[in-house]
């Protein structure tokens, strides 16, 4: 069973087949896709996040491959403001997408803290893994903050085109270590 997260400012609550309507709402912009891989479908469906929600998210929720949580605010937890995820694999194991009046406000680097603490606590991973678009600044920056090291580079379809992904890296030793020098530091 998948469990709720807690931050200061944040609930992450698994996700759930009756969030797909407001995902639906909040996701389909292009400043929230264009650095997407291009597997999201563009123009997005009328029925794409239910279809996400019902025939793949929730499916490796149920078969122990990922973890979906839906993003609120601990003052309105009934709207939801983005969406993190974590995967089992050897590369790619988080993404997330915020909502655009959300963004800039340092909502996703706080739930990515929480997510990077159940990956490597909760979970038992060794090294957590993402990949990103180069020309996604705000994206590396949350990388950047966090301790994360780049380690390569590749290709990847986005739904704006071919790019090159920089691929990031934390293991669990490093994420222990920044998080003992971050609390001085926050």
């Amino acid at each position: 069973m998948i469990c709720e997260g807690r931050t200061k400012r944040l609930i992450l609550r698994p996700l759930e087949l009756a969030d797909a309507e407001q995902i639906q709402v909040l996701f389909p912009h292009w400043e929230i896709v264009r650095y997407l891989l291009n597997r999201v479908p563009w123009p997005y469906p009328p029925d794409g996040a239910l279809q996400y929600c019902r025939d793949i998210a929730l499916p490796q929720m149920e078969h122990g491959e990922a973890w979906h949580w839906a993003i609120r605010l601990a003052t309105e937890p009934a709207r939801i403001i983005g969406f993190i995820s974590l995967v089992k694999g050897e590369q790619d194991n988080r993404g997330f997408w915020m909502g655009l009046p959300w963004q800039g406000k340092g909502y996703m680097t706080e739930a990515c803290a929480w997510v990077n603490d159940f990956w490597f606590e909760t979970l038992g991973q060794a090294v957590l893994r993402v990949a990103k678009a180069a020309g996604n600044v705000a994206s590396r920056r949350i990388s950047e903050k966090q301790g994360m090291r780049l380690i390569g580079t590749a290709e990847r379809d986005y739904v704006s085109g071919r790019q090159t992904a920089d691929v990031w890296e934390i293991t669990a030793e490093e994420w222990r270590a920044w998080k003992v020098r971050g609390a001085h530091t926050r």
